[in-house]
């Protein structure tokens, strides 16, 4: 193990207790059968033992079981400008915590509503805080100096990120539903709501735009004082070595293209940082293992930090030892800490990584490595405090620590809540969000219980992450072509197979599936209700056809079926299809549009008779499942 690793784990403990399945964005389906060792049949379920990718230390699982163990989103936790205040968002117990640096280890605790699921957090030019709920629809504004509610503002179906625009004493909040939303400080009704497209992420507020990430697709939104997306760019993608070796008949890890954009913060120069996962556009090997990598950062996906401003995004290497980043911070000296939340129930394995700024460029390397710390709990967040201090957020024990030198050289101190937060750990959540020992996790593939968006390439064909935003319960069999028959076989042929996990006992399995079945569906978002009716109308219509398959409340019945698009593949529940372009097995179609359109088959219900209005209606209805 790491020295610092050891020394973070030895470090001191002051009260803190208490208080999977697949989706290159190339949409063309690879050869039905190709010519590689280990891969002799186009099955989906194949796996061939004799061909094992080289795996990593395994997470170490509890049996515990949580209600209130929500998916990770990171980016939780704010140092107030005093740099001593900070206040924590606890998205899983609907809780702030709030404290002072400078005097440690009690956190006060200021309590929301049940179900908010709090979120981001910005702090305004009258040191109020205002925080994004991500369920509870609002935006809350809180003195933490008293710690108050001041108010509560009614924003949009998913608020995500916050931004403070200190020249119009403003805060604009990005909506995954698609608003982007702007308050006064001070109070009172929106001021403007732009309507941006689904998926919005972070803002960041520039010297003469706003900049907002879309979370699946590692896109970059410019847009001007007016409101109008002047551009839009894609975060970086880099070019992986030839390698070879494992008996896998891999040559070439080929282009790494970007998604999801986990965290967006603003830079002294205008411009901003994304850290955001890529993934491989050549072809995923179904071995034993073969989901992870062989090398360093050599994996299905790997995880990066994107410069973004000027004009251009400026391509980092991969960030060797880090999975699922799901927030990060710079210090004043350049250097830049990620969070490694699946590397969580691993003890061997940093939770956090700390890059130096002369690294960050990689020096002509795709892969870069930096000093590796663990510091208490499970870290979800991060923020660099004064005196060069870094605070760390852990979901589990609820609380945090402050590395005061921010390198293996400091101390750690813990700050506990004041009142028995309750534990969160759960065997189902923790198994979803580990590293499986191969450098990656379900969450990694599926963020906060959904979907990347995008079309991976097998030997058997392309095929697109599903969601598991309230799709599984109740819909087996599984996968593309329903051929995994429960939880228990996925977790066997998936986690345990492709992506080298340790097997699960029946405990653990039970375990997981309690917690994927509970995973919720996305938010409704606001349709035209007159459209909406229409359309649904014409999808249970006998002659459209669409609910002789699509039927019952997960809008599936289950089956396997050929409709005319390659093979005969599992009838999809469409809850939440509106959030998950591109759709169908291979992600044909880009937009729904493209579904009625250039993806249509004869025998995927009878569309061609409709007019541009009708399916304009079906398109409305199917949005809003």
């Amino acid at each position: 193990m790491d020295a610092t690793l050891r020394g973070r784990r030895a470090a001191l403990l002051l009260g803190f207790v208490a208080a999977c399945s697949s989706g290159a964005d190339a949409t063309s389906p690879a050869p039905a059968s190709l010519d590689i060792p280990g891969v002799d049949s186009p099955s989906e379920g194949a796996l061939d033992a004799s061909a094992q990718v080289p795996r990593g230390p395994s997470p170490e699982f509890t049996a515990a079981r949580s209600p209130g163990a929500a998916p990770i989103s990171g980016g939780t936790l704010l140092v107030g400008a005093d740099g001593h205040t900070v206040v924590a968002a606890d998205p899983e117990r609907d809780v702030l915590f709030v404290g002072n640096l400078d005097l440690p280890p009690a956190l006060a605790t200021i309590a929301l509503r049940p179900g908010d699921e709090p979120g981001r957090l910005v702090e305004d030019a009258a040191h109020r805080v205002h925080v994004a709920l991500r369920r509870g629809g609002a935006l809350v504004t809180v003195d933490v100096s008293k710690g108050t509610v001041l108010a509560r503002r009614d924003v949009c179906p998913a608020p995500r990120g916050v931004a403070y625009d200190a020249a119009a004493d403003s805060v604009i909040v990005a909506c995954a539903t698609g608003e982007l939303v702007t308050f006064d400080a001070a109070g009172g009704p929106a001021t403007r709501t732009l309507s941006l497209g689904r998926d919005l992420r972070d803002v960041v507020v520039g010297p003469s735009e706003l900049l907002v990430t879309r979370f699946r697709s590692g896109e970059v939104l410019h847009v001007d004082a007016k409101g109008t997306v002047t551009r839009t760019e894609t975060l970086a993608s880099i070019e992986m070595p030839v390698v070879s070796g494992g008996g896998l008949g891999l040559k070439d890890l080929g282009t790494m293209t970007p998604a999801v954009a986990w965290r967006m913060r603003a830079r002294s120069d205008g411009g901003a940082n994304v850290v955001h996962q890529r993934g491989r556009t050549s072809l995923l090997m179904t071995t034993p293992g073969g989901y992870g990598g062989i090398m360093p950062c050599g994996g299905a996906i790997h995880s990066a930090v994107t410069v973004v401003g000027g004009g251009l995004t400026t391509p980092t290497p991969a960030i060797d030892g880090v999975v699922l980043p799901v927030d990060f911070d710079v210090a004043a000296d350049g250097s830049i800490v990620v969070v490694s939340a699946g590397n969580a129930h691993t003890p061997s394995l940093p939770t956090l990584v700390r890059i130096t700024a002369a690294a960050q460029s990689g020096n002509g390397s795709p892969c870069v490595g930096g000093e590796q710390l663990r510091p208490i709990g499970q870290p979800v967040a991060v923020a660099f405090a004064s005196g060069n201090r870094l605070v760390v957020q852990s979901r589990e024990p609820a609380g945090l620590s402050v590395l005061q030198a921010a390198s293996s050289g400091g101390a750690e101190v813990a700050f506990a809540p004041t009142a028995a937060a309750g534990s969160r750990e759960d065997t189902g959540h923790a198994i979803f969000h580990s590293n499986s020992g191969s450098s990656l996790a379900c969450a990694s593939c599926h963020p906060e219980g959904g979907d990347d968006g995008r079309s991976w390439r097998f030997p058997f064909g392309a095929r697109r992450t599903p969601s598991l935003r309230g799709t599984l319960a109740g819909t087996a069999p599984f996968h593309w072509s329903g051929d995994e028959a429960d939880i228990a076989q996925l977790s066997h042929d998936v986690f345990s197979g492709r992506m080298g996990g340790p097997e699960l006992d029946v405990t653990a399995t039970g375990a997981l599936q309690q917690w994927m079945f509970a995973i919720p569906a996305p938010p409704a978002v606001r349709v035209d209700e007159a459209a909406r009716a229409r359309g649904q109308a014409l999808f249970e219509s006998a002659d459209v056809g669409c609910a002789s398959c699509h039927t019952g409340d997960k809008k599936t019945n289950n089956a396997t079926v050929d409709v005319g698009t390659g093979g005969a593949f599992q009838v999809p529940s469409l809850i939440g299809v509106g959030w998950r372009a591109p759709l169908l097995h291979d992600g044909c179609a880009a937009t729904m549009a493209d579904r009625f359109g250039a993806c249509a088959t004869k025998g995927h219900g009878t569309t061609a008779q409709l007019g541009a209005a009708q399916l304009a209606d079906l398109s409305t209805y199917l949005d809003s499942l």
